[in-house]
């Protein structure tokens, strides 16, 4: 799965927060709630416009953004 195909980044929406396509909800929200100690069950009753790839694909854009920052600057 690729998360491209869920994450979306538009200006105006959330204040260009990376979002799950087709919601205001953030990626941020989703990690938080994960964090928090919620379960994926949990969430998806809370957000029933969510899926269980659409929790999967926060958590890859979340490690893409970690494997870049990680990544030490070419010499």
């Amino acid at each position: 799965m690729s998360f491209e195909d869920r994450i979306t980044i538009t200006p105006g929406v959330r204040s260009g927060k990376p979002c799950i396509k087709g919601t205001r909800i953030t990626v941020y929200d989703v990690l938080e709630y994960l964090a928090g100690g919620m379960s994926e069950q949990e969430i998806l009753a809370d957000f029933p416009s969510l899926t269980s790839e659409d929790i999967r694909a926060c958590l890859a854009f979340a490690a893409a953004r970690e494997r870049r920052l990680a990544v030490p600057p070419a010499a």
